[in-house]
């Protein structure tokens, strides 16, 4: 019988259980469907489109070096499955699980259009190293602090060793019409993509290169590298494993992970791939966590409303040289760097006391590799309110951050080039700068660049002073 491969974030062909499953059987139709209403809210923001857009087309081009092709489709996805199982004879539809709220829901609306035809939905994990339900604590609760998580993880079975593509792929003998890519309308109008392009190769081939470069390289002093965001220390694998064009498992593999003994940049490396985990599983747990805080208190929190400093802020025009070169590689790359993901979130919900909820928002439409669990559980870690979170009164100094993780400034100039020609002494502190040496730079605050938005010291009493008041108010 035809099986229905339904692509979601899954967007590959190497390590892919459903894909193998459906091959098993027989002729496989595989399917894409756009459906932007199914996701709520959380439909993919700008960077994301552009970036699913490209990893369309080269799943369609690797599943015709296979023998077959991605059909796409619009409209309701239930609505939309059960016809296509109508039109091709198919008995069988097999998916990647997903765990964000609005995708159950959706999951649940397919298997019951299925089952009311007399056909199946079968979900696979391909996007975690384990499932929600098989990592629990003694009393069978699910975690929500990393460490103990993370060794109940490292203490569970082996992970499974990554299984290639399959050989070739058998098409149906009727192969029904669908949509183009380019017909979604997922690219860009506008040519504000230019820096996305030149520092991303969406789709599968872009994802082993970039893994292949990092575990050859980069890993082995991640430990040291990972918060230095002016060279690349880092994996920059978060969009591949998003959109499902690697796997969790062979990145694992690739880094060490099924070895008894790996060196200890490995271990760390591995570790963050833990979070990844540990996110998808809160989420999975506690839905409510991607709009509301974890912590109830933190529902009191007194949180401003100020457009023109999130404005501020979205712009990288904050005064604050480190904040401002990250938000401005935001734009520019639809990435950062993740330390300073946390020094421009620090920023944002405690310096300006804006809501968490607006930088999850600004992320969201922004980054290439936004994630609803990871990014949830990243701003509700800076906001204090989320699972294993940092305390609200760990208040960042976005001075003392740059000049320790950017002690040579090469970050701050390469995005703030404004300051380009600062002294090293002055770069993370323009303000504090002797005017003589503001104008041998070229530098005229408020003019060239902005003075600082607001005062560091006074912005961290008051962040304390609102996170007394929602103590007060939980107690009261």
């Amino acid at each position: 019988m035809t099986t229905i491969l339904w692509f979601r974030q899954d967007l590959r062909l190497d390590d892919h259980p459903g894909l193998l499953a459906a091959v098993a059987r027989g002729p496989v139709q595989p399917v894409f469907i756009w459906d932007p209403e199914g996701e709520g809210r959380w439909a993919p923001g700008g960077a994301s489109r552009w970036w699913l857009d490209r990893s369309l087309r080269q799943l369609d081009h690797s599943l015709r070096s296979k023998g077959s092709w991605l059909l796409v489709r619009t409209g309701g996805t239930a609505k939309v499955l059960s016809a296509l199982a109508e039109e091709i004879g198919a008995d069988r539809v097999i998916a990647s699980r997903r765990l964000e709220p609005a995708a159950i829901d959706q999951e649940r609306a397919v298997a019951e259009a299925l089952r009311s035809k007399g056909r199946d939905l079968d979900l696979h994990q391909t996007s975690l190293l384990r499932a929600p339900e098989d990592v629990r604590s003694g009393s069978g609760e699910p975690y929500k602090v990393f460490t103990p998580y993370w060794r109940s993880c490292l203490r569970g079975e082996a992970i499974d060793l990554p299984r290639e593509a399959p050989e070739s792929i058998r098409s149906p003998k009727s192969p029904p019409r669908g949509d183009s890519i380019g017909s979604l309308g997922l690219a860009p109008t506008i040519a504000w993509d230019q820096g996305l392009a030149e520092t991303w190769t969406p789709g599968e081939a872009g994802a082993h290169s970039r893994l292949a470069a990092f575990a050859a390289g980069a890993v082995k002093s991640y430990g040291s590298g990972r918060d230095r965001p002016e060279i690349v220390g880092t994996s920059m694998l978060s969009p591949h494993l998003h959109f499902g064009e690697v796997s969790p498992r062979r990145v694992w593999h690739a880094i060490g992970g099924g070895r008894a003994t790996r060196p200890a940049d490995a271990d760390k490396f591995l570790a963050e791939i833990g979070w990844r985990e540990f996110a998808h599983h809160v989420l999975a747990a506690f839905p409510r966590t991607a709009e509301r805080p974890l912590r109830p208190e933190f529902e009191r929190f007194p949180w401003r409303r100020d457009a023109k400093s999130l404005r501020a802020w979205q712009r990288g025009e904050t005064g604050y040289p480190m904040v401002d070169a990250g938000m401005r590689q935001l734009w520019r790359t639809g990435w950062m760097h993740n330390r300073v993901r946390m020094i421009v979130a620090s920023f944002l919900v405690k310096h300006l006391l804006l809501p968490w909820t607006a930088g999850a928002a600004w992320f969201w439409d922004t980054l290439v590799d936004a994630d609803l669990a990871n990014n949830t559980m990243g701003w509700q870690w800076s906001a204090g309110c989320g699972a294993d979170a940092a305390p609200y009164f760990r208040v960042f100094n976005p001075v003392l951050q740059g000049e320790k993780f950017d002690p040579e400034g090469g970050y701050v100039r390469r995005w703030v080039p404004e300051l380009a020609t600062m002294p090293k002494k002055f770069l993370h502190r323009p303000w504090e700068t002797p005017p003589e040496v503001l104008r041998q730079a070229g530098v005229v605050l408020g003019r060239s660049y902005p003075s600082p938005i607001v005062d560091h010291a006074e912005a961290r009493a008051r962040a304390l002073a609102a996170l007394a008041e929602t103590s007060r108010r939980t107690s009261a």
